[in-house]
Formats: C-alpha cells, sequence, structure tokens
C-alpha cells in the first residue's frame, strides 16, 4: 500500500504566507493610522489658523465685536473666550465690600450709560448688553459707549434675544442684579415698525427672563416699565393704584405686557422683579427723538417746531423727569431688592414683585419748555401750533412717587429750567456749536457730564 504524500512543506508554507500576510497587513495598518493623524492634525492647524485670523482676541481700542463668536470658539477649542472673558470679568468686578455684579440691558443708551456711570462710581461691577440698533443715530450710542470704556466698562454687542450669548454672560460671572433698560423705544413709531416692539419689548424680555430663571443663583432684577401704560387714564395725579389697562399705543401695550410678564415669572419661578415707570426723562446725553432734544437742534437750524395741543385746544404737558433723578430711583430701586427665591427654575418661596412710579411731580406745558429752550439759546422759536393728531401721545402726564419715596427716598430735585440748562451745555460741547448762545463761553467751557 502507497503511503500519504507528505503534506508538512505545505502546511509550512501556508503558515509562513499567513505570517507575512499579516506582518504586511500591520505595517499597513500602522502607516495608514500614521497618515491620518497627520491629516487630522493638519485640518486642524489650517481650522486654528482661520479662525485666529478671522476672529482675532479683542483689545481695549476695538468695538467689541468678538461676542458673536464666543461661546463657539469656547466650545470648539475649550480656550474659555481668552481677552473677552477677561474683559467681561474686569468689568463686572465690585470694587467696594459686598457690591453688586449687575447687568445692565441698553447700556449704550441714555438711562442705561448714566446709570452705568453712577453703579461704576460707587463701586459696583458692571457689564454692559446693548445691540447698537438703528433706532436713531448709533453714534451717539457709540459716544456713549466710549465714555464707558473710560470708566472701565464693558458693552457686550449683542441682542436679548440671543440666549446662548445670555447664558455665557452668566456662566462667565455670577451676575447678582439685573437693571433692564434695553427696548424699543418711542411712541409714534410702532405706527411705522410694530414688530421691532414686540421683538424687544416682549421676546427679548421674556428670553431675559428664560435665562435668569435658571441662573444659580438667580438675579434680583430692576426694570424699566414706562408712564404710557396709563394711556387714557384721567385720574390725576398717576398712581400706582390707578387703571393702565387702556393703552393709547402699541409701545404702551408692550410696556403694559411686560409688568403682566414679570407677574407671572415671579409668581411661578420665583424671581424678584420691580417695574419702574418712567415719567419723560431728558438730560446731557439724551435722545434725538425727544421733543427737548429736537426742538433744541431745530430753534438753532431755524426750521419750524410742532407744538401740540389737544383736540380741545388745550395745552399738552408733560412730567419732565432729569435724568440723575431717575438714575437714583434705578440704583434705590437696585439697594432695596430682594434676593429671588428660586432656584433651578424652582420656586422655592414667595418672592418680591413691586411696581413704581418714577417722575419729577411736576407737569410743566411743552410751551414752557419751548420758552425756556428759547432763553437759552436766544434764539426766537419758529411754532407752528396744531391739533395732537392719534398717534398714541396722551395730553398730560403726571406723577404720584409716594411709593417710591416711603421704599427707597426717591425725591427729585431738579427743575426742568436747571436741567435743561445742564442739556444745553452738554448739547453745545457734543455737536460744537460756537455761537448765537446765551452766556457763550460760560457754557462752552464746561466738561460734559458723564456721570449721574
Amino acid at each position: 500500500m502507497a503511503s500519504p504524500p507528505d503534506t508538512s512543506k505545505t502546511v509550512k508554507l501556508e503558515r509562513y504566507n499567513s505570517y507575512i500576510r499579516k506582518v504586511n497587513s500591520t505595517k499597513l495598518l500602522n502607516a495608514s493610522s500614521k497618515l491620518l493623524f497627520r491629516a487630522t492634525l493638519l485640518i486642524a492647524l489650517v481650522l486654528v489658523f482661520f479662525f485666529t485670523f478671522n476672529y482675532p482676541p479683542l483689545s481695549d481700542s476695538t468695538n467689541h465685536h468678538f461676542h458673536t463668536h464666543s461661546h463657539f470658539l469656547t466650545s470648539a477649542f475649550g480656550g474659555g473666550g481668552g481677552a473677552w472673558e477677561r474683559q467681561i470679568r474686569h468689568s463686572a468686578t465690585p470694587r467696594r465690600p459686598n457690591g453688586f455684579t449687575v447687568l445692565v440691558t441698553g447700556a449704550a443708551g441714555f438711562v442705561g450709560s448714566h446709570s452705568s456711570l453712577a453703579l461704576k462710581k460707587r463701586g459696583d461691577g458692571v457689564i454692559g448688553l446693548d445691540n447698537f440698533n438703528t433706532y436713531y443715530d448709533p453714534s451717539l450710542k457709540r459716544a456713549r459707549q466710549a465714555l464707558l470704556t473710560q470708566h472701565q466698562i464693558f458693552i457686550v454687542e449683542g441682542d436679548l434675544n440671543d440666549a446662548p450669548l445670555l447664558t455665557k454672560l452668566f456662566d462667565v460671572v455670577p451676575i447678582t442684579h439685573i437693571l433692564h433698560l434695553a427696548a424699543q423705544a418711542g411712541v409714534r413709531y410702532a405706527m411705522q415698525n410694530p414688530q421691532s416692539y414686540i421683538k424687544s419689548n416682549i421676546a427679548g424680555f421674556v428670553n431675559l427672563l428664560e435665562v435668569a430663571k435658571a441662573a444659580n443663583p438667580q438675579p434680583a432684577i430692576v426694570w424699566a416699565s414706562s408712564s404710557s401704560v396709563y394711556g387714557l387714564n384721567t385720574e390725576n395725579p398717576f398712581s400706582e393704584l390707578h387703571r393702565t389697562d387702556q393703552p393709547a399705543s402699541l409701545y404702551a401695550a408692550t410696556k403694559k405686557a411686560g409688568e403682566e410678564i414679570a407677574h407671572t415669572y415671579n409668581h411661578i419661578y420665583g424671581l424678584s422683579l420691580t417695574g419702574l415707570r418712567f415719567f419723560t426723562v431728558y438730560g446731557p446725553w439724551g435722545r434725538p427723538d425727544m421733543a427737548y432734544f429736537f426742538f433744541t437742534k431745530d430753534i438753532l437750524h431755524g426750521k419750524t417746531i410742532d407744538v401740540y395741543q389737544t383736540q380741545e385746544g388745550k395745552e399738552v404737558a408733560r412730567d419732565f423727569t432729569y435724568i440723575d433723578d431717575i438714575v437714583k430711583g434705578c440704583i434705590g430701586a437696585l439697594d432695596t431688592a430682594e434676593k429671588s427665591t428660586g432656584s433651578g427654575g424652582k420656586k422655592k418661596a414667595p418672592a418680591q414683585l413691586r411696581i413704581y412710579n418714577l417722575g419729577n411731580t411736576s407737569p410743566v406745558p411743552v410751551g414752557k419748555l419751548v420758552s425756556i429752550l428759547e432763553n437759552l439759546l436766544t434764539t426766537k422759536a419758529k411754532k407752528h401750533i396744531l391739533k395732537m393728531p392719534r398717534n398714541g401721545d396722551v395730553p398730560y402726564t403726571h406723577a404720584n412717587v409716594t411709593l417710591a419715596y416711603r421704599d427707597f427716598g426717591y425725591k427729585p430735585t431738579t427743575d426742568l429750567s436747571t436741567g435743561l440748562r445742564k442739556f444745553v451745555k452738554w448739547y453745545v460741547r457734543y455737536y460744537g456749536i460756537q455761537s448765537g448762545l446765551k452766556k457763550e463761553n460760560h457754557l462752552n467751557n464746561e466738561q460734559p457730564e458723564d456721570s449721574a
């Protein structure tokens, strides 16, 4: 019988070939891994260089546009936002014992800039937020921003509706208080752009409250309502106990809606909320859309000004309130605001809810306002007397400030003549007016007011 063929050499050869294939496979895998690693590293470096050149670190002299990319960069590279966060922390750090860290929305606005300066002056930490919209000349807002920068107050350029940005601010610094002054202002503009009022005064406010309710600890919030909420109310002087369910303009309706929204978030989430109803605020660094401001401009340029009367032929009157008095009221409300009682978005106990009038308690006819300006500017106004259109303006405002005086000592001290003189001093300097003014040298030698 024939012996079986010898297959040992074949088996050994197959094992050797299998070994060679494994070795080659391992080498190929290692080479591929190294190539993949190098390719990944190269892509990462390209991305780093791309973002570095397109979004450079912020310096003190820039206009602070880095904020729109900060939270993306932080999550992508874990760098903590770099210079942007350092500027926020520096601005928000209190310099007095037990000082507040206050987020001021609308910080480049009229009341916002004055309030920010006053808080910083007394040693509180302040971080501003403003979207620098074009409702009126943004260059005036930029000038206020430059003034705040001189006092080491940093303004984040962003929108109230940007929830990730607001959340990021709370992550960077422990905000103890919010002074919410950002809003779409103006009664007549609502007829041209109603959606802007809904977006800012309602949606923006809700977004801010949503972020605040989730913060731990929750901040106390003081926010600006308006005397416009009294609408068609005929009782005088206006009291917080009077009806506010008859708004005469969309602006007034959004502010009234804000008061009801505040009640809801206080009731459900334990947020401490204080609403302030401002009465016709005026003064240096004011808003160009306000009558006293554009009256001054038009009188100096020899243009005719429209002076309204009621449908019954009576003079329109306003409770003009000087900016310094308003700022004192804002700070008084902050100082007496109790802590919010919620945690992680859940209410633990009843929280403070307040509403106050902040006015001057002395209504002045618009005709007298014009006369004071004529005297200060030594120029006769060209007046066009006409009936007030039905555009949402109300004929008369008069504040009862008893509650604010009782709770935080609010007491206005500046009459209209004194306040307008201070405004004109600022106006002629800011706009470089050189002639035609009463006591010209005295006015032009005055430094512009930079704090309230």
